[in-house]
């Protein structure tokens, strides 16, 4: 072993987390105790996506093993065909007798435990190199401190350090904004007024970014076009009014008229919407799905779907169809419905009761089990709740989309219901910080709650 490199020893988790964990320490070493295979072994059976990523696990180091290395010079970690994570250039090891540490403390003959001794073993026999833990389980990472070895979370599956780096979509601005950024072209074009301005150093736009400045002379507008040298803003639309209301809904702040803006574009297939409770996130997705399916037939359905993840305890299993199962998931979609087509005062009860009909015919609802294999074709299609969702699962919703449909995925990051997944790992925060210099994607954070006096105190108070 080179003394230069570092020594990670994996935990099962991780290797659970992330087949591909691997392949992603460059040009350090890997070691398996002989504890974190069996765990594997034992967890290899079924259809969840912690035993096909076991399954993963099991199939690289068999390819690895293929060619008759000797286990004591280790395995060469060689990056399967396919993956594009980086060369690692480091080596695979594992646990090839029965190691017991020299003045360990006594510890119960758990896994945990099990593998903390063999972490502890390979410090005393390779004291010139730095033996460091990866697990996920912070349990054991505090376990690993008290006995002096050196323990992380596995950091390659977050999108980012800290959540106060995430894209937040909106850029705001003084009035000095029009001395920073000389106007170099202005036009109209179907209604709607265009800038070319000139970059400055460190600006840091990307495509769909919106724009407020504020003071006397304020404008909302998105950024729509970014080259190396100069950006196009385009003023937006306000949807505040009543005359551009959509389905009778209006924008009440600056950042529900930019969301509108994003989710009425035809040009943008992909929006993401953030927001605490109450901010609107359903209502104006909903609304401006029903404008641009039975107002302007761009699309012709709205599917809506989410993770099945309970607050409380499960209450087991429920009978019917698919959309009946689903429907006790689906508070949020009839809450929404019924202020949409309560919107229309002079319909009456008949009116309201066949508006409901027609609205509850053209929105479908959907279960995650049931997306892979799939291709939606012209429709709107609706992740609610998409923080409970995993950067797998996002990729696979994401890539049902065949041509004319456009994806809109809600949810509140600091809230999620998940086991293991964090604000970092969330799929949403993978979907904002990769989408975001897409020119066909948009983003923007509601942040004032709308819903009620009562429920604007409650989310600050409690």
């Amino acid at each position: 072993m080179s003394e230069a490199r570092r020594l990670y020893l994996l935990d099962t988790n991780v290797l659970m987390h992330d087949p591909t964990s691997l392949f992603r320490f460059e040009e350090h070493d890997i070691f398996l105790p002989m504890v974190v295979l069996e765990e594997l072994d034992a967890a290899k059976k079924g259809m969840t996506e912690v035993a096909r990523n076991v399954r993963q696990v099991s199939r690289f180091i068999g390819e690895m093993m293929n060619g008759g290395h000797d286990l004591d010079d280790g395995l060469p970690l060689i990056m399967p065909e396919g993956l594009n994570i980086g060369i690692g250039s480091g080596r695979l090891y594992f646990q090839t007798g029965a190691d017991e540490a020299e003045g360990a403390v006594s510890l119960q003959a758990k896994a945990d435990n099990e593998i903390l001794r063999a972490a502890m073993h390979l410090s005393q026999r390779h004291p010139d190199r730095e033996v460091v833990l990866v697990s996920k389980d912070i349990n054991l990472r505090i376990k690993a401190a008290i006995h002096g070895i050196p323990a992380e979370d596995y950091y390659n599956d977050r999108a980012l350090d800290d959540l106060s780096l995430l894209y937040s979509g909106l850029n705001e601005h003084d009035n000095d904004f029009w001395e920073r950024h000389a106007i170099r072209d202005s036009w109209t074009e179907s209604g709607n007024t265009f800038y070319r301005l000139g970059r400055v150093e460190n600006d840091g736009w990307f495509p769909n970014q919106c724009l407020r400045l504020t003071g006397q002379n304020g404008m909302e507008a998105l950024v729509r076009d970014v080259s190396a040298e100069d950006f196009v803003l385009q003023v937006a639309t306000d949807y505040a009014n009543g005359p551009h209301s959509v389905w009778g809904i209006t924008a009440r702040n600056p950042e529900q008229n930019f969301a509108l803006n994003l989710l009425m574009d035809p040009d943008i297939d992909f929006v993401t919407l953030l927001g605490t409770a109450g901010t609107g996130k359903t209502l104006l997705t909903l609304a401006a799905g029903l404008a641009q399916t039975l107002d302007e037939p761009l699309y012709r359905e709205i599917i809506m779907t989410r993770a099945t993840v309970s607050v409380g305890e499960d209450i087991g299993y429920l009978p019917g169809t698919e959309e009946e199962k689903m429907s006790p998931w689906m508070g949020a979609l009839t809450d929404n419905l019924e202020v949409l087509t309560e919107s229309d005062g002079h319909a009456g009860d008949w009116g309201r009761a066949v508006t409901n009909d027609l609205l509850t015919s053209r929105v479908k609802i959907r279960s995650l089990n049931f997306m892979r294999g799939r291709t939606f074709l012209n429709r709107y299609l609706i992740i609610d709740e998409a923080q409970n969702i995993t950067p797998k699962q996002m990729k696979t919703l994401v890539t049902r989309a065949g041509p004319g449909t456009k994806i809109v995925c809600l949810g509140n990051v600091e809230q999620i219901d998940t086991p293991y997944l964090t604000e970092t790992t969330s799929g949403l925060t993978f979907a904002v910080d990769r989408f975001k210099d897409w020119p066909h994607s948009g983003h923007i954070t509601l942040k004032r709650g709308e819903r009620s006096r009562l429920a604007d105190f409650a989310s600050e108070a409690l």
